[in-house]
């Protein structure tokens, strides 16, 4: 008789903890009605200012760009570097499936702190609106509005360091469709400080109608049930769209076809134990055929938001896996 096959990595029985509390929190805070208990994910969700006074070598701002639509971001700026050159810039999108997590939740602002210190980078953490109050394509607008605003306005505290020549965008699960989908978006503008040397997709957030063998297979994974990310998707797309919205399936019948248009070079994450994977190598896969510059890293241990957790081994794999994509891209 053959073994169930594992469906987790091992991992440290704080992370575990963490990721149980968490996916407990979202599961309730999902209504069926199709709305969100916020003040219920809030609870775990905590949230934290930002400080001018640097913590572990970053300080941080808040910077609105649309106040009508509380749409801001953090910027995350290293301080203890002996700077002789520039920085890359790069604009992140949150995860937590268009629907939960912001820029200044504690999380992601330990996360995006380290990103700035480690890599080093400038760091620009977009608070977009959430989903189901906000459907698409109000995150994608937002994305690009950010684009558009940093490309025409003197930002107070804006560091003189930062080189927007080399601007990456990047996101993790539901950001990292979302610096897809901007990417795609940037095409239609001309921008005269920012240009786009790179895309940083980790573990992006796709799927369809079909399901996958890695799906099929990984049921009771951490953090990721089919359950959730079809839960988040009806909550995003318009009414009455399915999961092969062009939006979601990108690559699929109903994609946007980017073989003529400009797209930057793209690193794709992917972790073994993340129901989402096959997805996401369709997604590394699609790009080449397209003839976009793409690398596929494949974490065998990693479950969906490994990158969260700095005790993980394959955190520094991943710090060093986008410093030397940054380098790479950066040189061009």
């Amino acid at each position: 008789m053959s073994a169930k096959p594992r469906t987790s990595p091992d991992l440290p029985w704080r992370t575990r903890l963490f990721i149980s509390a968490m996916s407990f929190a979202v599961d309730a805070s999902c209504r069926r009605n199709m709305t969100v208990n916020r003040f219920l994910f809030n609870l775990l969700d905590t949230k934290c200012s930002p400080s001018s006074k640097p913590i572990n070598g970053v300080k941080t701002s808040d910077i609105t760009v649309d106040e009508s639509r509380d749409l801001w971001f953090r910027l995350f700026t290293p301080t203890d570097l002996t700077l002789t050159a520039s920085l890359p810039v790069i604009v992140y999108f949150h995860g937590g499936g268009f629907v939960f997590m912001a820029a200044n939740s504690k999380g992601f602002d330990d996360y995006c702190r380290k990103l700035a210190r480690e890599l080093p980078a400038v760091v620009i953490s977009v608070n977009y609106r959430l989903a189901p109050e906000h459907r698409y394509p109000c995150q994608y607008e937002d994305g690009i509005d950010v684009l558009k605003f940093i490309d025409s306005t003197n930002i107070e505290g804006f560091p003189d360091f930062a080189d927007l020549k080399r601007c990456f965008l990047a996101g993790d699960s539901a950001g990292g469709n979302l610096a897809h989908n901007v990417a795609v978006l940037a095409n239609e503008h001309s921008f005269n400080k920012v240009k786009l040397s790179g895309i940083i997709a980790i573990q992006p957030f796709f799927g369809g109608e079909e399901r996958t063998e890695s799906e099929t297979r990984l049921v009771g994974a951490p953090l990721v049930s089919m359950e959730r990310a079809d839960w988040m998707w009806k909550a995003f797309l318009p009414e009455g769209s399915n999961r092969d919205h062009a939006v979601v399936n990108v690559f699929g019948s109903n994609g946007v076809d980017i073989s003529g248009v400009k797209f930057p070079a793209t690193l794709v994450i992917v972790g073994k134990f993340d129901p989402l994977q096959d997805w996401q190598k369709r997604y590394y896969e699609g790009l080449k055929k397209c003839g976009k510059e793409a690398y596929l890293i494949e974490y065998p241990n990693a479950c969906h938001g490994f990158y969260f957790f700095p005790e993980l081994k394959e955190f520094s794999l991943f710090i060093k896996e986008v410093k030397e994509f940054l380098q790479k891209q950066s040189s061009k």
